[in-house]
């Protein structure tokens, strides 16, 4: 998918330097600043990240709110109405995001709710209004649960040792996780993001034979970043 996200920018890069070029020699008369063209950089990158994030939810929010504003350019719809209608539609999609996780992600969930009534090891970090580093190079890791209340928390297993499946219940409110995997394991994440984002940047590829870290991350107007 992500592949083909950047496909899709190729392509919008391409249009939009032939159309500039054709319309400099005199060729084409397109007009690309007609009314509300200015919603493109919202509705264009949303829609391209759709192909290339794992996390869509707040692309699609953005979709529509750019194309809702480029109607309202075009004086199909009113911009009163769409100011009225936002808070309660980002409401609604968050509340459908949430359902539709634990539906879709049953496995995960089923997983991740295992690892965590088997609590025995787990390390916990908690960072309100200040900052936390924990590196456990050459120790074996056992799960963790890391909170960051208006502060951040970094978790660095790049040098740690995973024997088996473990999970990192990661939460961010008003703050940020850092957790910087291992190289060597497996990544499967479920993400509750609310006025937040939980990015995964790692690019592992999935492989049955290795253990798997499972990340349950919220993030409430903060940010958990995996890589």
């Amino acid at each position: 998918m992500k592949k083909f996200g950047n496909i899709l920018w190729g392509v919008a890069l391409i249009l939009i330097g032939v159309i500039i070029g054709l319309n400099a020699v005199g060729i084409t008369k397109i007009n690309i600043f007609f009314q509300g063209w200015w919603t493109l950089f919202i509705i264009i990158p949303s829609f391209i990240e759709l192909f290339r994030s794992s996390e869509k939810m707040w692309n699609f929010i953005w979709l529509v709110i750019g194309v809702a504003l480029l109607l309202c350019a075009q004086n199909i719809l009113s911009f009163g109405l769409i100011v009225k209608l936002i808070f309660p539609f980002i409401l609604i999609m968050i509340g459908i995001s949430i359902l539709l996780k634990d539906v879709f992600h049953q496995k995960i969930t089923d997983k991740i709710k295992n690892l965590n009534n088997n609590k025995e090891g787990f390390e916990s970090y908690c960072a309100t209004f200040g900052e936390q580093k924990a590196d456990l190079s050459g120790q074996e890791f056992k799960g963790a649960n890391l909170d960051a209340i208006f502060g951040s928390v970094t978790l660095d297993l790049s040098k740690a040792i995973l024997k088996q499946d473990q999970v990192i219940n990661a939460n961010a409110v008003f703050g940020g996780v850092e957790i910087r995997v291992p190289s060597g394991v497996n990544i499967k994440v479920k993400s509750t993001p609310v006025f937040g984002g939980v990015q995964n940047k790692t690019r592992i590829e999935y492989n049955e034979n290795l253990p798997t870290i499972y990340i349950n991350g919220t993030a409430m107007f903060g940010g958990v970043e995996i890589k």
